[in-house]
């Protein structure tokens, strides 16, 4: 259990880190409004894979990945100073499509919603011609 918690809260500890540099430290415009939202990093602690999303369209989007691959030696450079770790994790960025992908079920989701008021009438007549 405690080998399978190390590399979560090592990930927190990343996640927390880069979303303070690319705040106040990382001045590429390209960058853009970039929110992180999640970092896996692997058991061996080598790895880190950061998800992020952007506002803006598809261009914006690659943009803003590469001015992240861009600051990458700068960010992995700070993350081993700033945490007391023996090796500093590889740093690769990925765009998160999971937001996408929620807005599209919830989308759907509300397309097949009944009417509240549809629903309670056509009951209401079952109900009566049961009564009788």
């Amino acid at each position: 259990m405690a080998q399978g918690s190390r590399p979560k809260r090592v990930a927190d500890l990343v996640r927390a880190e880069l979303g303070e540099l690319l705040a106040r430290r990382v001045n590429d415009p390209g960058v853009g409004f970039v929110t992180l939202t999640r970092v896996q990093v692997t058991p061996d602690l080598q790895h880190a894979r950061v998800y992020f999303t952007t506002l803006g369209d598809d261009n914006q989007r690659e943009q803003s990945r590469h001015a992240l691959e861009r600051a990458t030696p700068f960010l992995r450079r700070q993350i081993g100073q700033r945490l007391t770790l023996k090796r500093t994790p590889r740093l690769t960025f990925h765009f998160d499509d999971s937001i996408g992908h929620q807005e599209r079920v919830e989308q759907l989701l509300q397309e097949l919603q009944i009417s509240p008021s549809t629903h309670t009438g056509e009951n209401d007549d079952e109900d009566q011609e049961h009564d009788e």
